[in-house]
């Protein structure tokens, strides 16, 4: 990718990828070995925890609400909304959605990312599920 406008419409197609629940295509977008929260892992290691994610909350929604560039690095804060209709993180269905905000670092080599860092508020996630 070579401007910062590139890497933007590349990562906006990848949260579209993800609200659409269009997961075979995510080869795209990362690499085959990640860093996944200080871990290393696979893109299918990566792949199982979303699709984990979305069989739990099938209306799991990411909306971007600020990107930030440098070089290969994209900082995001995003606003994540669901209704959980499977337990989820320990938590029985019941009915209630949440809110949270999720700030996420990502770097990007050769066209996918090989470091996803994500971070949310997961005591505030659990709240509005149990409330």
């Amino acid at each position: 990718m070579t401007t910062q406008e590139d890497l933007r419409t590349w990562y906006l197609r990848y949260v579209a990828a993800l609200n659409a629940h269009e997961f075979d295509g995510m080869d795209e977008f990362i690499n085959d070995q990640v860093l996944l929260n200080g871990r290393m892992g696979t893109r299918d290691d990566v792949l199982t925890v979303q699709r984990q994610d979305i069989d739990a909350v099938p209306d799991l929604h990411w909306e971007v609400k600020e990107l930030l560039f440098d070089r290969n690095r994209i900082a995001v804060r995003a606003i994540n909304t669901g209704t959980p209709v499977k337990e989820w993180l320990g938590v029985a269905p019941s009915g209630a959605s949440f809110e949270i905000v999720e700030y996420a670092i990502y770097e990007v080599r050769d066209g996918r990312f090989v470091q996803m860092t994500a971070l949310h508020d997961s005591a505030e996630l659990l709240r509005q599920l149990t409330a």
